[in-house]
């Protein structure tokens, strides 16, 4: 028998409705409907009410979304973005008002209900300057230190931390192990581990973690390696899927549950979905190797290559491994232009990357960087980017870009373990994605990024909502 949990209903009638008998009997019911419109400049604006009717068999001419709570499938970690070194800076040069309106506006009750966040372990191009925690040749890492970070990052994470409570979701990468433990000798340019340095190097995630706990922020988990396969200007280092699963087999997972670390969550590749299959097969391919892995970690960096942004790659990981959750550990907007920050593009490519991303079976998804400054930075090699708040250190005045809004159009209303269920649009121009919260509510995105108003139908098991779906707009309908 069907059943449809719906957050009206009173905890004893929850477990014993019938959802498609529920339907016929309730015509009439409503939803809420929040609408981001570019044409109209509203922004996550409350547009009242929908409500469902009989409706039943759909013609080929009817737009519609269709929701089938039946079909479950991913539970969500959570979503939230990083506090880079970039971003804590930015963050202490702004007024003690404005950091307050920061917080709020990502962590706080009426903010975007950010839960998690990333960060770098050493420096990385969003940094102002490049640093380790150790002394050059301390194989022994008695010099490990995180000094650097408690000027700004740490106490801009532990703001967030205590905004964020009880749900927060902490984790972290390494951009490149110190120079001297490297076959090129440098932090930027890729180059290797040195096999001399796999224990080495395994002790010093250890180390990090425990000067992070000491200070009060308890880490979730971390990824092996930011981007591995990327040879950049920037902090880097190379690992193919055998040295990688190598290095967690071998030093990173075993020196973890040594020291009572079972429960990080560790996630491989953190890199592109176009070779995420290769690595996730071939990493993960040796029981003894997998057994140390929780999840697999993708960025979109690789749009350039195909326009549909390879999500079906996503979709055929996760059908391999089952037992390992798909995180989407960054993105943002390169080739930053202060004159673009208002551009409802940028919204839309978060849009189309978050709704096709949970579609295809991610459970946890982490913006880059939370906040930057009106250059796109700081960033010690000039890799200016886009982020959803810009805040002008000059003016003290915060920008909140299309980002944001597309962002929070999820994240505000789709909660922690919020279960994804079965739906689809029958209009390319549609892209939409449902969940249901713990509480019963159902939730589903539209986002319509073509240049025509389509008038659609939110339709649930013969019944549906007539809705708008605006030209360039993005709504969530909370039922």
């Amino acid at each position: 028998m069907k059943k449809l949990i719906v957050s009206c209903l009173t905890v004893g009638a929850l477990l014993n409705i019938n959802a498609q008998n529920y339907w016929k009997k309730n015509t009439g019911k409503t939803a809420k409907v929040i609408l981001t419109n570019s044409k109209t400049n509203e922004k996550m604006a409350d547009k009242g009410v929908v409500k469902f009717e009989k409706f039943g068999q759909p013609k080929e001419t009817d737009a519609c979304i269709f929701v089938d709570p039946d079909f479950k499938y991913q539970k969500l970690i959570g979503i939230g973005g990083a506090i880079t070194d970039a971003s804590a800076e930015t963050f202490y040069k702004m007024p003690k008002n404005k950091q307050k309106e920061i917080l709020e506006a990502y962590f706080g009750k009426n903010g975007l209900g950010y839960t998690v966040v990333r960060t770098n372990m050493n420096s990385c191009d969003f940094s102002s300057d490049s640093y380790t925690y150790v002394e050059d040749n301390d194989m022994a890492l008695k010099t490990f230190n995180v000094a650097h970070d408690e000027k700004y990052k740490i106490p801009m994470i532990k703001e967030a931390q205590k905004a964020i409570g009880k749900d927060f979701t902490f984790y972290f990468s390494p951009w490149s192990p110190p120079a001297w433990m490297k076959s090129n000798k440098s932090l930027y340019k890729g180059g290797r581990l040195e096999n001399q340095y796999y224990q080495t190097w395994a002790d010093y995630y250890i180390k990090f973690i425990k000067e992070y706990e000491k200070r009060g922020i308890n880490i979730w988990g971390l990824t092996v390696q930011n981007e591995p396969m990327a040879t950049q200007s920037w902090e880097s280092c190379i690992y193919s899927a055998e040295e990688e699963g190598e290095f967690l087999k071998n030093n990173l997972g075993p020196t973890l549950w040594k020291n009572g670390y079972k429960d990080k969550k560790v996630m491989i590749w953190d890199h592109n979905r176009d070779l995420i299959y290769q690595r996730a097969t071939t990493t993960l391919s040796d029981p003894e190797t997998s057994k140390y892995a929780h999840g697999i970690g993708y960025h979109w960096y690789e749009t350039w290559n195909n326009k549909t942004q390879l999500f079906d790659n996503l979709a055929e990981t996760q059908r391999a491994f089952p037992d390992k959750f798909l995180a989407f550990t960054e993105g943002c907007k390169e080739q930053f232009k202060m004159s673009g920050i208002y551009d409802v593009s940028l919204g839309e490519l978060y849009g189309k990357n978050m709704l096709n991303d949970f579609n295809k079976g991610t459970a946890l998804w982490t913006d880059w960087n939370v906040l930057l400054d009106q250059t796109g930075g700081p960033n010690h090699v000039g890799n200016f980017c886009f982020a959803p708040i810009i805040a002008d250190t000059s003016t003290g005045e915060v920008h909140y870009t299309y980002e944001y809004y597309y962002v929070g159009h999820v994240s505000k209303y789709i909660k922690p373990n919020a279960q994804r269920i079965g739906s689809s649009s029958n209009r390319a121009a549609l892209t939409s994605t449902t969940f249901m919260n713990e509480n019963g509510q159902l939730v589903t995105v539209i986002m319509n990024d073509s240049e025509n108003d389509i008038e659609t139908n939110l339709w649930i098991e013969g019944m549906s909502a007539k809705l708008s779906a605006p030209a360039h707009s993005i709504q969530t309908v909370i039922l």
